[in-house]
């Protein structure tokens, strides 16, 4: 069976920001293929790196929130996350917004992967980290337009609600994905 072609890198002529939306831009490319010299112009999303924290309980619980996403006009069951601030690892950061949305800390924490959200637009990475022992120790910390339910699930019926689109979060199915692989299920 032959090999398959192997698709171009694209070259990037020039490159503009067209918007800047607080926690995004948007940039505007103009780009040319290698070989052909065909030209194109592309948008993308410049964001910060995210993270989204998979934190389980003592009782072998995970914990998840829900919340109101403005782009769905519905609440929607995720794991807690949010943008990685400059200067912060992932790890960090995961710790920060588990905190910040649960009230809850965990032992053994460590970044168990990370994904591209959408590489056709998006140009960040998403990390998922990971922690152990999650105990309720302190209020929620909610940024201005936050508001959160936070909750306990087993991680099996967890995975049940990705199955039956409870959890219809990407990022959250993904980190479930991981999740699966890191205890073995």
């Amino acid at each position: 069976m032959p090999k398959a072609h192997e698709p171009s890198r694209w070259e990037v002529v020039s490159e503009k920001k067209i918007a800047d939306c607080k926690v995004f831009n948007i940039h505007e490319e103009r780009c040319r293929h290698p070989i052909d010299g065909r030209e194109g112009e592309f948008y993308s999303i410049a964001s910060p790196d995210w993270v989204n924290t998979i934190a389980i309980t003592p009782s072998s619980k995970i914990i998840l929130v829900r919340q109101y996403r403005f782009a769905i006009r519905e609440l929607s069951w995720e794991i807690p996350g949010g943008i990685i601030d400059p200067g912060e690892t992932p790890l960090e950061a995961g710790l920060r917004e588990l905190q910040e949305e649960t009230g809850y800390v965990g032992e053994n924490g460590r970044v168990l992967a990370h994904c591209s959200p959408n590489p056709a637009i998006l140009r960040n990475r998403c990390h998922f980290a990971y922690v152990e022992n999650a105990r309720l120790t302190s209020k929620l910390h909610l940024d201005a337009n936050e508001e959160i339910e936070v909750c306990a699930v087993p991680v099996n019926e967890a995975i049940e609600w990705a199955y039956d689109l409870k959890i219809c979060h990407t990022l959250t199915i993904n980190a479930l994905f991981h999740l699966q692989n890191t205890i073995g299920n």
